[in-house]
């Protein structure tokens, strides 16, 4: 069969090749997938999608013979993580995440996998896979494993995304840590560890049933994934499950951080309010005391002596001066 060098596809088709017996690759149109798949020569094809119109899947779903309810959940975009079984094909459905603003938005992947064929179809925020066909490419040895390796490098790619976001989450977290010692108080931390938290638990819920996914392939006995790819599907699905370990961490610190930070400033309002407290007793002394004084009474201590006033001047601060060194040394000034 002749190939294309470049064929024109439509703006949602990102790819659309055929990989020889050898690893070799070959760019070709929607229309010529039906004669690649024709010919019994160990190629497959791999078509890259993003958001495509319902159009050019209904064209696929004719080219590949894909199941009704695998294409009406492509069409929709907002499926679980999970695999289903259709015949001789399975479809997949992960979730993507990327950060933009401080915050992830997710996406979605969903991948149709035939004996010949992959098609990943690609909705929301997600990476381009760009790279991963590049990867591959490199590994003919590998690729000639046919479309199980593809879906392997489409996974692995999606999990690895997952670590610099937890990295990037971890780095802000360590510097709230630091904000919640601070002498000063700020509402914007505990807001900012809220809204991390946030992230985080929405994060887990992405990569939690994610591993439900790469253990089924991983333990499958389906014809489409050989026993050589279902090793490289436990290693993808160890590297799950580190991510989802290193997420459970850093919402058990946010929780442990949130809840200092409630401690540290209840233990600063009651050192306010000793504070208040010593500084009252400070001066509802002279106060006291003048009180007496000021009352209209002839018969008053030491009223009509010549050094009554100074008297009681140093009486008073004898007393202030007591109970300033009472609060002085029980720490509560």
């Amino acid at each position: 069969m002749n190939y294309l060098n470049k064929p024109v596809l439509p703006s949602c088709v990102i790819n659309c090749v055929v990989y020889d017996k050898e690893g070799q690759r070959h760019d070709i149109t929607l229309d010529a997938i039906s004669d690649v798949l024709a010919q019994d020569d160990g190629s497959f094809v791999w078509v890259g999608l993003y958001e495509p119109a319902d159009e050019i899947l209904e064209k696929l779903q004719e080219e590949f013979c894909l199941h009704d309810l695998a294409v009406e959940d492509a069409q929709n975009a907002h499926q679980r993580p999970k695999v289903e079984a259709y015949g001789n094909s399975m479809f997949v459905v992960t979730h993507t995440a990327q950060v933009v603003d401080e915050k992830i938005v997710y996406g979605e992947t969903h991948v149709f996998v035939g004996p010949r064929y992959l098609v990943t179809v690609r909705h929301g925020a997600s990476l381009s896979y760009a790279p991963v066909r590049e990867r591959v490419e490199r590994e003919r040895e590998l690729l000639v494993l046919g479309p199980s390796y593809g879906l392997y490098a489409v996974l692995d790619f999606i999990v690895d995304n997952y670590r610099p976001i937890i990295d990037e989450f971890r780095d802000t977290a360590d510097s709230l840590e630091q904000a919640i010692f601070a002498d000063t108080y700020s509402r914007d931390t505990v807001v900012r560890l809220y809204e991390l938290k946030r992230e985080l638990s929405k994060m887990r819920l992405a990569v939690g049933p994610l591993q439900d996914v790469l253990a089924q392939l991983s333990r499958t006995q389906s014809a489409l994934v050989p026993e050589e790819v279902r090793l490289y599907f436990r290693d993808v699905h160890d590297h799950a499950l580190r991510v989802n370990e290193s997420l459970d961490t850093l919402r058990e610190m946010l929780t442990t951080a949130l809840s200092v930070n409630l401690s540290l400033v209840t233990l600063g309002q009651g050192e306010v309010v000793k504070r208040l407290g010593a500084w009252a007793a400070l001066l509802a002394a002279p106060t006291l005391i003048a009180s007496w004084y000021g009352m209209n009474f002839h018969h008053m201590p030491e009223l009509d002596q010549a050094y009554a006033y100074p008297v009681l001047i140093v009486g008073v601060a004898v007393v202030c001066g007591a109970l300033y060194a009472m609060f002085k040394r029980a720490k509560w000034l």
